[in-house]
């Protein structure tokens, strides 16, 4: 773990990207979802297609963890436009922080929050937000650790399923 390298990702990283996004996924939803949900969830989410439209998006970033080289986890971040949803001015979402469960406990997440608030303050912006899921407790705790707090909930279409995610977030 000594040599973890967090920078900025690209097309070329979609390979890996995209690895992380579907292992992650479902190591961390599929025993609370049916199969069918998550197969359609990653069908639409996490096709070359899709994942490419997010890369090219001059309002997202995507910065990849590597440990010796191998993409082990990587986190989204959405400016103005590419937010999930429109009226948070002024902010920035993290759409997704997905580490591989074997680097979990190793503080990458706590890394990439950090990597979050630099971008945050360094853009002059009022706070962080994201959604998480309200069944996934271990990551509504690690954000409150980094001093999340719950504002909102909204509704998360998985499949069929309607679920309730957590909106959360950190002033700077």
């Amino acid at each position: 773990m000594d040599n973890l390298v967090i920078k900025e990702g690209s097309l070329k990283d979609m390979e890996k990207i995209k690895y992380v996004c579907e292992k992650t996924f479902c190591e961390t939803f599929s025993n609370e979802n049916t199969k069918e949900d998550i197969e359609n969830y990653l069908r639409d989410n996490f096709s070359y297609k899709k994942l490419e439209l997010e890369i090219r998006n001059d309002y997202s970033q995507f910065y990849i963890v590597e440990n010796n080289e191998e993409i082990v986890a990587y986190m989204k971040l959405n400016f103005d436009k590419a937010q999930t949803e429109a009226e948070h001015e002024n902010t920035l979402e993290i759409q997704r922080i997905y580490v591989l469960q074997e680097y979990q406990g190793k503080h990458i997440g706590k890394l990439l929050i950090q990597k979050a608030i630099e971008i945050g303050k360094k853009n002059d912006l009022n706070y962080i937000w994201l959604g998480v899921w309200e069944k996934n407790i271990s990551a509504i705790k690690f954000y409150e650790k980094q001093g999340f707090k719950k504002f909102s909930t909204h509704i998360f279409k998985l499949g069929e399923d309607e679920q309730i995610d957590h909106l959360m977030k950190l002033s700077l």
